[in-house]
């Protein structure tokens, strides 16, 4: 069913059933309501391009991707993609060979300046974040998936990440550790930052002084959990557990505590941050794995959700939502070796 067809059979002009259909305000709420009832009914969708061209509007979400986290970065995206279905939006993902501030600042530019996008996610923000001050500069709508600390105004989600390490590292002293290592993220990076901050914390309210021979940053893979944990366990005297960043880390220092002839939650406890995958659960590894939870996919779903919203007019500095996590105990965690505790 054409435009003019379907306005014909509302008794209305074509005009006024496209204005009504794109939610301009000038349009009485009775009307709209009453043309979204009758396109339901009549089964009639708007051509995508001519609305489009209404509303100026070039109808898709862009977001960037790294060659690190991809497995993060799929599920963020599934999350995304199940929320904005039917809705009339895609998403436009550029790559990114090289993670440098400087190929980051082009490639959002151009995303911005080539009109193929209405708003964007940024990824792993840094406290002083260069890509949030262009894109409020440059005036297009976005969401920060994750927090910065400059005092440019903009809307984030986010994730309670100092407070999760802390709660697990709490939870590894509790049980008589004292020599407990962290496999954290990228350096720089606000979520790291933070949960820096957690590790730091638990130590410091049990008088356990701050170690940086345990503590060690880079990307979520399992080769480098397992470089890294290998390298911790050579430590005299080695750490009896580990808070690892991610599922991923967590597979590597599985393989490096057995490379040890070490058995993983009673010679070694682990501790991770589950983002919920479904190809990789923690409930499934062999000892099942003790986390902080939650679900990357879930987060993605909502980011579409404050996106929508944003380009629906709600203010940016309305936007900020940190979600709290989940401590999940199972196998992985057990009491400190006798002879480790003090």
């Amino acid at each position: 069913m054409k435009l003019k067809e379907f306005a014909h059979q509302l008794g209305l002009s074509p005009t006024t059933v496209s204005r009504a259909l794109s939610g301009y305000p000038e349009v009485s709420e009775k009307t709209r309501q009453r043309v979204a009832e009758e396109a339901v009914r009549l089964g009639y969708r708007p051509n995508i391009n001519a609305v489009r061209l209404v509303t100026g509007r070039a109808g898709a979400i862009g977001a960037v991707m790294g060659r690190k986290g991809e497995f993060q970065f799929s599920e963020f995206m599934i999350g995304m993609a199940e929320r904005l279905d039917g809705e009339d939006i895609d998403i436009l993902v550029s790559p990114m060979a090289e993670q440098e501030t400087r190929d980051e600042i082009q490639i959002y530019s151009r995303l911005v300046t080539s009109g193929r996008v209405d708003a964007i996610i940024v990824h792993s923000p840094r406290p002083d974040d260069e890509r949030i001050r262009l894109l409020h500069k440059l005036g297009v709508p976005f969401l920060v998936h994750g927090r910065s600390e400059t005092e440019v105004p903009h809307a984030w989600l986010d994730i309670d990440n100092e407070g999760a390490i802390r709660r697990a590292t709490s939870h590894l002293l509790d049980l008589g550790h004292r020599r407990i290592a962290m496999i954290n993220g990228g350096a720089g990076y606000t979520f790291s930052i933070h949960r820096d901050k957690g590790y730091r914390d638990a130590l410091e309210e049990r008088g356990i002084a701050f170690d940086p021979r345990l503590v060690v940053h880079g990307h979520f893979t399992d080769e480098l959990g397992f470089r890294f944990a290998r390298s911790l366990l050579e430590q005299s005297p080695r750490p009896t557990a580990f808070v690892a960043g991610s599922m991923m880390t967590a597979l590597g220092v599985y393989r490096a505590v057995r490379s040890r002839g070490l058995v993983v939650g009673r010679d070694t406890s682990v501790i991770a941050h589950d983002d919920v995958f479904p190809y990789l659960t923690a409930e499934n590894m062999v000892p099942s794995l003790s986390a902080t939870r939650s679900s990357i996919r879930a987060a993605g779903a909502r980011a579409a959700d404050l996106v929508l919203q944003l380009l629906g007019g709600r203010p940016a500095d309305e936007i900020h939502e940190l979600w709290p996590v989940e401590l999940i105990l199972r196998e992985s965690t057990g009491p400190a070796p006798a002879e480790a505790r003090s």
